[in-house]
């Protein structure tokens, strides 16, 4: 198992799923540094944890930047010391068509949600590894578990799916040194990233800006899930950590759709193979190189 207890770092920490977390593990005992881009959103909710009796402190970071990401990880270990906890939270939304994104849209979607899981798993992992300890939670999404779930999604899955291998093989490499990983698909929660996705958007990708995110009817096939609160499913997430889960999800009715839009797609492939080589033969293998 692992402890919830010692320090963590939540990005994305200052709203929605991020700030659920940091308060859920201050009402554990564990002190928090609160990681955010917008700094004044990361110190409300430090005020709100300290003001409760827990220990929590404000830090700014934008995780598409490796140097942001260095000194937020500088000023964190100052003032808690040892990092045991990484949430790698921070990301973005989008629900344009591909071909209607530009090139500043595709890559702000890629360096935020997939990137910034790297780079700030990158910047903690060397004194887990020295300490023998540690674990990693990245928030990925249903939409990457499931790509072919929801539609009009491209770049945001292709981060999201990224997010998942990256936490399914770095639990591989991390074995030895006692380090584990989590993968959070959320399936809808109440995070308010429609109305405010774009006021987090860094200026090298166009800035931030009021506008909303549009989502088209066709996104859920007109059958939304149920949204909880962040504070609903914090509980959770932290439970599959204690556990060491793979992955942690919050609605368990969504099983279904994994068997629907992946399960069967995926056999009916290798039933597809399976046929070929029973009809052709199986191909001979080729020696691999010394």
């Amino acid at each position: 198992m692992t402890e919830i207890t010692g320090a963590a770092v939540v990005t994305g920490g200052g709203s929605g799923i991020g700030m659920g977390l940091a308060k859920e593990l201050a009402k554990r005992g564990v002190a928090v540094a609160v990681a955010d881009i917008i700094l004044d959103n990361a110190r409300k909710v430090t005020d709100e944890i300290k003001a409760a009796g827990g220990k929590a402190v404000a830090l700014h970071c934008d995780v598409c930047e490796r140097d942001s990401i260095k000194q937020m990880k500088s000023e964190a270990t100052a003032a808690l010391g040892f990092i045991k906890l990484v949430f790698a939270n921070a990301g973005a939304t989008s629900f344009d068509p591909l071909m209607d994104m530009s090139d500043a849209d595709v890559d702000w979607i890629v360096q935020v949600n997939l990137m910034g899981v790297i780079n700030t798993t990158r910047a903690f992992l060397p004194e887990m590894m020295a300490a023998k300890q540690g674990h990693i939670m990245a928030t990925a999404s249903m939409a990457g578990l499931l790509p072919a779930w929801i539609p009009v999604h491209v770049a945001y899955s292709a981060a999201k799916a990224g997010i998942i291998g990256a936490m399914l093989n770095l639990s591989l490499e991390m074995k030895e040194y006692n380090v584990r990983t989590t993968a959070y698909c959320p399936g809808g929660v109440a995070t308010n990233m429609k109305a405010h996705n774009s006021r987090y958007r860094p200026s090298r990708f166009g800035g931030p800006s009021e506008g909303t995110v549009h989502v088209p009817k066709a996104a859920f096939q007109g059958k939304p899930p149920a949204f909880y609160p962040p504070e609903a499913i914090a509980p959770i997430v932290l439970r599959a950590v204690e556990n060491n889960r793979p992955f942690v999800f919050d609605h368990a009715e969504q099983r279904r759709f994994f068997r629907e839009t992946y399960s069967g797609i995926v056999e009916a492939c290798y039933d597809d193979i399976e046929a070929y080589e029973k009809e052709q033969g199986v191909p001979a293998g080729v020696p691999l190189a010394s």
